[in-house]
């Protein structure tokens, strides 16, 4: 058949078989004028890089399965080299879905940090008004009942203590390491984990001393950020044990403007010796501040309660430690 019929009888162009032949995947015969020639297996072969190629793999990739048929098998995939040739562009694809993944994340980070931090506004336009508290988003009020936390000295060993050298990244999208966050004064605090808003709170949280009221803090940190910064606080960060991408669910639900710091493995927790608890087969951060001086723990609030207020505390202890 000449090139023309085989091209359409595969679904290709002419175009494509000459590079087909080029690389080695088609020997066409010779027809007695010196045309191309092309077989029923010529065809065939054309249809199966068509094929593949449908599926991301270049044609170069698809030799395997070409083999395959060659040796007389009625599928390109009946032989062990077409499944291997399967695994290796699968760990590729992979391999690309995780690095842009990566990247999209990356980009949602920094794209929604740049919304939080806002616009350069004109010399000439009039100051921007800041959003009153009264419309910021309020989460739901403690229950009156909850039970207090004891002081087991389980955080006693920590002042004066410095941070180790851990980075983790921040859902503004910047990576931050503990022990170069700040030269001044700064406060980190600690809490479990957060609640789902669809969802009914885990059994038996209530009755954990100390467990409930992670949102509630967070609301408490982000409606004393100013007076905070007034008494010379210059970053508040949290750290939990949550997910990134629940964090982030959770900065953007309650228009948090401090970044959260993701620490799945409890790995700062296991390197100062953190204070933790079991909840429904995971391990947990116990609720907890510190106040850094550089990357040097200078206190620690511990046991934390009542949360919701807890900002509270931290902004009176920097009052009366101001000069210090």
């Amino acid at each position: 058949m000449h090139a023309g019929g085989a091209a359409a009888a595969a679904g290709v162009t002419i175009k494509a078989l000459r590079y087909y032949e080029d690389i080695g995947l088609l020997s066409p015969g010779r027809a007695a004028n010196g045309y191309r020639d092309y077989t029923a297996e010529d065809i065939r072969l054309a249809e199966e890089i068509r094929s593949l190629g449908a599926f991301g793999l270049t044609p170069k990739e698809t030799r395997p399965f070409l083999a395959c048929l060659r040796a007389g098998h009625e599928e390109g995939d009946h032989c062990v080299e077409s499944l291997a040739a399967y695994q290796r562009k699968i760990d590729a694809l992979d391999l690309l879905v995780s690095r842009l993944t990566q990247s999209r994340n990356q980009l949602i980070r920094r794209r929604d940090g740049a919304i939080r931090r806002g616009f350069p506004i004109p010399t000439t336009a009039a100051e921007p008004t800041k959003e009153p508290d009264e419309m910021l988003p309020k989460a739901d009020p403690l229950p009156a009942d909850l039970p207090a936390p004891a002081d087991d000295n389980a955080a006693a060993h920590l002042p004066g203590r410095p941070l180790p050298a851990l980075t983790f990244t921040g859902t503004d999208g910047s990576n931050i390491c503990l022990d170069a966050v700040s030269d001044a004064r700064w406060v980190l605090f600690f809490y479990p984990l957060t609640g789902d808003p669809a969802a009914d709170i885990p059994d038996g949280w209530n009755e954990i001393p100390g467990a409930r009221g992670c949102s509630q803090e967070a609301c408490s940190f982000r409606d004393n950020l100013d007076a905070l910064r007034s008494e010379g606080v210059d970053r508040v960060l949290a750290l939990s044990s949550d997910r990134a991408d629940y964090q982030q669910a959770l900065v953007d639900r309650l228009h948090l403007p401090y970044p959260m710091l993701s620490d799945p493995r409890l790995t700062l927790a296991d390197k100062l010796k953190l204070p933790t608890f079991e909840a429904n087969g995971q391990r947990l951060y116990r609720r907890l501040t510190l106040v850094l001086r550089g990357a040097t723990i200078e206190h620690v609030f511990y046991p934390v309660f009542p949360p919701d207020t807890h900002a509270d505390q931290v902004i009176q202890w920097f009052r009366e430690h101001r000069d210090v």
